[in-house]
């Protein structure tokens, strides 16, 4: 509920019912309620739970009269700014007036009450509060979005200082590499050499593509080439892309599918690329030699893949942003991997596109993660 579809809330307090119910009478519209109290120690109690626009307090009553109730008010760090008007019968002398503004009044009603007076009066401080409230919204607004700026220029310079090494190591890789080729040497050596430079070559080659694809969701840019396509192939062609990682790491790769063909509507080499990311990502954060378990079972007319690891998982505070462009948490060695922290928001834009979901389990740090994605089933 936002804060001009809250209500404003009257306090009016008198020692008689048949008082506060004809001022209740006078006051009530739609969007005002009325606090009705008919004691002071009941309009305190009232105060403690509710923020007050306006308080109406009847200054002859048994016990705590009117006047001490308002010093109390004004004693009270949440309730000194309500404005208060005295409802009297008794005299307007200048004494009980003096009394009356001391004790923080801001007007004197007598009795009998001119309704159009009391709701003229009445309107003045619930636009007031109103006006009030919605610049604290307004403020908390700006707060909000003063805060997201300063998070996204954070994350941006963070960004930047990683893209900077990512393309730094490979380049400086391949001038060496250049260098020792202009060198006398055998061919041997100069094929090693070679090999080498491919490598950075090709890690150089996905970082740019990464940064592409990072501009394509930023711009709604992503596009399908939709055709009916074989799971098995996406499965296959995304663990070729991924075993040289996996391999590296010497983690065991294990696989449990359904033995009838399923059948997608999606684009093959984005599907394969969903796929290849989420084993990547299993393969970056689990330690040498861990497990890495991708399954596909059929669930309600879906194909539920998942790709399960027990590398160190995902902390709780992560997990919420985990599909955010440019989000990493640390590597196993407690620094943060290769990559620009594009692949999981890629991910899930992809698998939205084809009508799918993902989703991530883990029971935090140390103790693996799993990654659920789920699409329809051609017909």
């Amino acid at each position: 509920m936002t804060s001009s579809e809250q209500p404003i809330h009257l306090l009016l307090v008198d020692d008689l019912e048949e008082n506060l119910l004809a001022l209740e009478a006078l006051l009530k519209r739609e969007g005002v309620v009325c606090l009705k109290a008919r004691s002071g120690d009941e309009a305190l109690e009232l105060l403690l739970v509710h923020d007050v626009a306006l308080a109406l307090l009847d200054v002859q009553m048994p016990g705590m009269d009117g006047f001490q109730l308002a010093e109390f008010m004004r004693g009270n760090v949440n309730a000194r700014h309500i404005p208060i008007i005295f409802v009297t019968a008794g005299s307007a002398d200048l004494q009980r007036r003096f009394r009356g503004y001391e004790a923080g009044a801001v007007d004197f009603i007598h009795k009998p009450i001119e309704a159009d007076i009391l709701r003229s009066k009445a309107n003045v401080f619930i636009e007031l509060y109103r006006q009030r409230r919605e610049s604290i919204a307004q403020r908390n607004e700006l707060e909000a979005y003063a805060n997201a700026l300063r998070e996204a220029d954070r994350r941006k310079n963070d960004f930047i200082a990683m893209l900077g090494h990512e393309l730094r190591n490979p380049i400086m890789a391949l001038q060496a590499g250049l260098q020792l080729l202009q060198r006398p040497g055998d061919e041997e050596r100069k094929a090693i050499i070679h090999s080498r430079m491919e490598i950075q070559a090709h890690h150089l080659s996905r970082l740019i593509e990464d940064l592409l694809d990072a501009a394509r969701i930023d711009q709604g840019k992503i596009s399908l080439k939709r055709e009916r396509v074989s799971l098995q192939s996406i499965i296959d062609s995304a663990i070729d892309t991924s075993r040289p990682r996996i391999e590296a790491a010497s983690h065991e790769l294990t696989t449990s599918l359904p033995p009838e063909p399923l059948w997608l509507e999606g684009d093959f080499t984005r599907l394969s690329q969903v796929i290849s990311n989420l084993l990547a990502n299993a393969a970056k954060y689990t330690p040498c030699e861990g497990r890495i378990h991708l399954s596909v079972d059929i669930e309600h007319s879906q194909i539920r893949i998942d790709v399960a690891d027990n590398g160190i998982g995902v902390s709780p505070e992560l997990q919420s942003r985990i599909f955010d462009l440019f989000a990493q948490s640390k590597g196993p060695d407690d620094r943060s991997r290769d990559g620009l922290g594009i692949g999981l928001a890629l991910v899930k834009q992809l698998v939205e596109l084809h009508d799918g979901t993902i989703e991530l389990a883990s029971d935090g740090p140390g103790l693996g993660s799993c990654f659920t994605v789920r699409l329809p089933v051609s017909a």
